[in-house]
């Protein structure tokens, strides 16, 4: 149940957020800054590849492999990304006990065709994983060239400086932003991810992407994408009221709901991704992400059912004051527009509407045919329309994919930690 009070008592916001989460994600423009410029002070500048990698692989778990998908976005079919999770280890692979006690049964392994034409980046907030450790000396065997974004001095980074590696210090988030000790027993297993170290991750890795030149992003685009962050940070403070606060009237709309989050093409599904991982993480909600046009197929037969509480026969005569409330469809479509999707009062979306989805012309691309796009997103709203499905969007005009990118996961990260303090579900 959610409780609006509390999302207008911005005392009551700040005693729940035990975690810093508000506050982790209030920073993430400045943390993309650190991470810049610790990137540069480790080098970065005046790295001078040979040329493109064949593929890149990143490893690493949660922020890592989200940020993996955002570089395959942004860098489109110039060079494969492939993100590399963790499996569980054998037995002898098991590391002493001197790390978290969760990440030590985690392994992570190199694909057998992995060589010296490919480049392995590492991810890690805190560097203690033994497994990882492993895979840059499995690169280092192999050839394969690596690079590392971990804490200076921390086992991932000593594990760089031995197979020389390019070693990005991880830019951690300000003391008053880090989780905080709530009193109750730590989660070993399932420790809670600061929510705003994807731009930690994110940041040295898209620098790195353009330096290589797998991406077309450069030092400027990340830096206004710092600054769209610190925007979306004022728009979604807690002192802002709900019905002025795009992150916290998105919040209210997806209570109760089981949201489907669509993305109008690769950049926008993977925004999509992102926010089911945090609806999940920090509000404890579930969802579903997809990207059109696979979203009509994968999520057409929801539109159909009998989601809620049925039991298959209707009786008129039952008590329906304690039925739960039935569970009820919200789809949210993400995408990139010409000019924003309707017009706002001021002060209360910017540039990313929440409302009902508008009347934005798509964006065009080489990848984004902006006619083709069109007819899918029409497709979506008549099926939404059939089925009595509401149907919003969140919508940036931001022509810099990397702005684009910055502002929508900026409103949706805020959406997703107000459900989870509104909630009483925030992860602490």
């Amino acid at each position: 149940m959610l409780d609006d009070a509390l999302l207008d008592d911005p005392a009551a916001l700040e005693r729940a957020d035990t975690g810093g989460a508000l506050l982790s994600l209030a920073g993430a423009g400045a943390r993309i800054r650190n991470a810049l410029r610790l990137a540069d002070e480790a080098g970065l500048g005046r790295l001078r590849p040979d040329g493109r990698p064949r593929t890149v692989l990143v490893a690493g778990q949660r922020a890592a492999l989200t940020a993996a998908g955002m570089l395959a976005a942004l860098g489109g079919s110039a060079c494969p990304v492939l993100p590399l999770g963790p499996t569980a280890a054998a037995p002898e692979e098991s590391a002493p006990a001197t790390g978290r006690a969760g990440l030590l049964d985690l392994a992570w392994h190199l694909p057998g065709w992995v060589g010296s034409l490919d480049l392995l980046v590492t991810a890690s907030a805190d560097g203690t994983e033994p497994g990882l450790c492993a895979l840059v000396e499995q690169a280092y065997v192999r050839g394969c060239s690596a690079a590392v974004i971990a804490p200076a001095g921390s086992p991932l980074a000593e594990a760089a400086v031995q197979a020389r590696a390019l070693l990005l210090p991880y830019a951690p988030p300000a003391p008053a932003a880090g989780l905080e000790s709530t009193g109750a027993a730590p989660e070993t297993d399932l420790p809670p991810e600061d929510p705003g170290a994807l731009w930690a991750v994110l940041a040295p890795l898209l620098a790195l992407a353009g330096r290589i030149g797998i991406a077309s992003v450069d030092q400027s685009s990340l830096q206004a994408a710092a600054d769209r962050l610190d925007e979306v940070a004022v728009r979604c403070r807690p002192a802002a009221a709900a019905y002025l606060n795009p992150g916290k009237s998105l919040a209210g709309r997806l209570s109760g709901a089981l949201p489907l989050l669509w993305g109008d093409g690769p950049l926008t599904g993977a925004v999509a991704h992102r926010f089911a991982a945090l609806l999940a993480d920090q509000a404890g909600q579930p969802s579903l992400a997809a990207v059109l046009p696979q979203a009509l197929a994968e999520h057409r037969g929801l539109f159909a059912a009998r989601l809620g509480n049925g039991s298959g026969t209707d009786d008129f005569f039952r008590d329906r004051v304690e039925e739960p409330d039935p569970l009820r469809l919200q789809v949210l479509l993400l995408r990139r527009v010409d000019e924003p999707a309707f017009e706002e009062e001021p002060g209360t979306e910017g540039r990313a509407g929440t409302g009902e989805a508008g009347n934005g012309t798509p964006q065009a691309s080489p990848d984004r045919d902006a006619a083709v796009l069109h007819r899918t997103v029409a497709r979506a709203q008549r099926l939404a329309e059939d089925h009595g499905v509401v149907l919003g969007d969140l919508a940036s005009a931001h022509g810099d994919p990397v702005e684009a990118l910055a502002e929508l996961v900026g409103t949706t990260d805020f959406a997703a930690v107000y459900l989870g303090l509104a909630a009483g579900t925030g992860a602490g």
